[in-house]
């Protein structure tokens, strides 16, 4: 008997190292201490999927420096493939401080200029190790400088041409654009290329600058090619939106259907998955958490997509291992095991 392997999650942007004030809700010219905490949006994704017991690689740059093979032994050490992880020579590793308010939600101030992270070359990328995947995943703070940009740009195309499912979490971190407006067209300028995307409900808010409650305000986001759609409403849920739905949406109303057209309500679904409630330390790689449990469910069947029933378990899986990632400090180290997550889930259910 033969057993499929498991697929390959490749990540692909930035790894830096988050610095976290030790008291919660100061700011970081009150703070009189910080903890060092590895970080990076894509990196955290990784790690989370290899925890859960998925396999995943981080492609990016870091500085030939201190951090920067601690942030590589840190891949290590979490069962993340790093062959694709350069070293710059000439630029640090990026640093971030990240204010904790009361509420634990995080104000950023960024040390890149510029950092390692952005200089990644096309002629860096380990393409042997991207073209292994099943799933491309990348944020958009590889899209603000070049040479970054390119090679993002690049990595796309080639996982596209492989037939890699890409999954994009635009991450949005206004301090590093130019502008809002700079951040906007930014991060929709790879918009329509991505099979699947996750947003927030403050990233709706700010990329259609309109109410992220209302439907018609989040379906603007929509593209043909995208199979997914879910927006994270912190610890209210989330809330998915899929590709037949958007057809049936469309023919409705022209009057157009016929028994093809009929055939897309078979499999259309939208709706919410309600969230768990936690006592909130830092909200630090939470939607990390989420993406990293979501994509090793699509990685590992890919029919969730078409089935409502499997893709609300993946999703209410995923809201478990955001809350838990809330309750302690930092990203990766506060990412949950599958145990932790279904132990949260059972304590809530009965």
């Amino acid at each position: 008997m033969t057993t499929n392997p498991t697929p390959l999650i490749v990540s692909f942007g930035e790894m830096l190292i988050d610095f976290v004030p030790d008291v919660a809700g100061v700011s970081l010219a009150e703070s009189g201490g910080f903890i060092k905490a590895p970080g990076g949006a894509p990196a955290n994704v990784a790690c989370a999927i290899t925890k859960l017991g998925g396999k995943s690689a981080f492609i990016g740059k870091v500085g030939d420096d201190e951090f920067g093979h601690m942030l590589v032994d840190i891949l290590k050490k979490n069962g993340v493939n790093s062959e694709g992880v350069c070293y710059d020579p000439h630029a640090r590793t990026a640093l971030a401080f990240v204010t904790l308010k009361k509420n634990g939600e995080r104000e950023f101030m960024f040390y890149r200029n510029p950092s390692a992270d952005m200089l990644l070359q096309e002629s860096e990328l380990n393409m042997g190790l991207l073209k292994q995947a099943k799933v491309f995943h990348y944020g958009s703070i590889s899209l603000i400088s070049e040479p970054c940009r390119s090679a993002h740009l690049t990595a796309m195309k080639a996982a596209r041409e492989a037939g890699i499912l890409l999954s994009y979490d635009p991450n949005v971190r206004l301090p590093l654009w130019p502008s809002s407006d700079a951040a906007r067209d930014g991060i929709k300028s790879i918009w329509n290329e991505a099979d699947f995307i996750k947003v927030s409900d403050d990233e709706v808010a700010f990329l259609t600058q309109g109410d992220p409650q209302k439907e018609d305000v989040v379906l603007s986001l929509w593209h043909d090619r995208l199979k997914l759609l879910v927006v994270t409403d912190g610890e209210k849920g989330c809330r998915y939106f899929t590709k037949a739905l958007l057809l049936s949406a469309y023919f409705a109303p022209h009057n157009f259907l016929n028994d093809y057209n009929s055939s897309l309500y078979s499999k259309s679904f939208k709706g919410r998955v309600p969230g768990f409630s936690v006592k909130v330390v830092d909200t630090t790689g939470a939607g990390d958490a989420f993406v990293g449990s979501l994509l090793l469910s699509v990685a590992m069947d890919t029919s969730i997509f078409d089935n409502e029933e499997k893709l609300r378990e993946a999703l209410s899986f995923s809201n478990a291992c955001g809350a838990i990632c809330t309750t302690q400090k930092g990203a990766i180290p506060a990412l949950p095991s599958g145990s932790d997550a279904l132990a949260l889930m059972k304590s809530k259910a009965n």
